[in-house]
């Protein structure tokens, strides 16, 4: 019995490393891209296997099977987000100097139109919803989402949010969840009917800017800059049912619903990295070592790996330096 209990007692020591091996991220890699500029948004393409990503009057593109350089949709006059919709082979970009949207082929990468947005100022967030068939676009400026038609290329509606939106989450099954940056609060909107039905406090959470949801726990995360912490909310009630630390100027957050990890990317140079134990209990794992001003993310739920982008700025400016634009690459180790 002593030698089989000894068995054991090796055993769970040698698995320990073992769990902790799989929630560790490490360096993979990094990504050079050509030209200059500000940047904001990722986005992944899973059925093309491609990485969007947003960097100043273009949207450079990387082919993930590879991880190089796919080719750029150009001239445009400051770039956002883009968003994906694969059942027409088009992708959708918020161009926030033109205030406009910009559709390009998923396969050629070329421009298909420039569709003009009305009562609008500011296009920020973008994405597609399967449930309404439309896209929004989230205009920070003038505090309203305008929608558009991926078929007929035109806007078909505007819908106003009371506040100045960030980023943005479908259910797919009707609702949109909106975060309102300056209001610290939350917004829940009928995509068919193209309405706020409601709007949730945030306290303590201050200055939400990234929203990331568990479909299946009924959960959204945002990210919060003023309090430097994630917040869970239960998208039923609204309620905010726990609050963990991140770092300072966060921009994005991923959720991985097979890992049940959250991924927090900060303007401070790192990315918290939160476990997921049950709906409302979380534990931060490892504050992940990245790049100062590296404060958007993508994640490919495939491999698990995470992107991030960032370039080196001009000192005590926010002029990013001509050529040094790059995307982080980062995997479990």
């Amino acid at each position: 019995m002593k030698k089989q209990l000894l068995v054991i007692a090796l055993l769970a020591i040698g698995s320990i490393p073992l769990k902790l091996k799989a929630q560790t991220y490490v360096a993979d890699k990094t990504i050079s891209l050509p030209g200059d500029g500000g940047y904001d948004y990722l986005a992944i393409d899973k059925v093309n296997n491609r990485l969007y990503v947003s960097h100043g009057t273009q949207v450079n593109v990387i082919d993930l099977a590879t991880e190089t350089p796919a080719g750029s949709i150009d001239n445009m006059k400051g770039v956002h987000g883009i968003a994906i919709d694969n059942k027409l082979n088009r992708g959708f970009i918020s161009d926030g100097k033109a205030n406009a949207v910009v559709a390009f082929d998923l396969k050629t990468l070329k421009t298909i139109a420039t569709i003009p947005l009305t009562n609008a100022n500011g296009p920020d967030a973008i994405m597609y919803d399967p449930y309404s068939d439309k896209v929004f676009s989230f205009n920070g400026e003038s505090e309203n989402s305008s929608v558009i038609d991926p078929k007929t290329l035109k806007q078909v509606g505007t819908v106003a949010l009371g506040g100045g939106p960030e980023f943005a989450v479908a259910d797919g099954k009707g609702k949109i969840y909106n975060n309102l940056e300056d209001k610290s609060s939350l917004n829940v909107i009928d995509s068919k009917n193209l309405k706020v039905i409601k709007n949730f406090p945030l306290a303590p959470c201050g200055g939400p800017t990234g929203l990331a949801l568990d479909a299946v726990n009924q959960r959204l995360f945002t990210v919060c800059r003023e309090n430097k912490g994630v917040s869970v909310i239960d998208i039923n009630t609204g309620k905010v049912v726990n609050t963990l630390p991140i770092g300072a100027g966060v921009d994005a957050v991923a959720y991985d619903p097979e890992t049940k990890l959250i991924f927090c990317s900060c303007g401070d140079g790192t990315t918290t990295i939160i476990k997921q134990q049950s709906a409302d209990k979380y534990a931060v794992i490892q504050v992940l070592k990245t790049a100062e001003r590296a404060k958007t993310l993508a994640l490919d739920t495939r491999t698990h790996k995470i992107y991030l982008s960032v370039a080196q700025f001009e000192p005590g400016t926010r002029k990013a330096l001509p050529n040094t634009f790059k995307v982080l690459v980062f995997k479990q180790q």
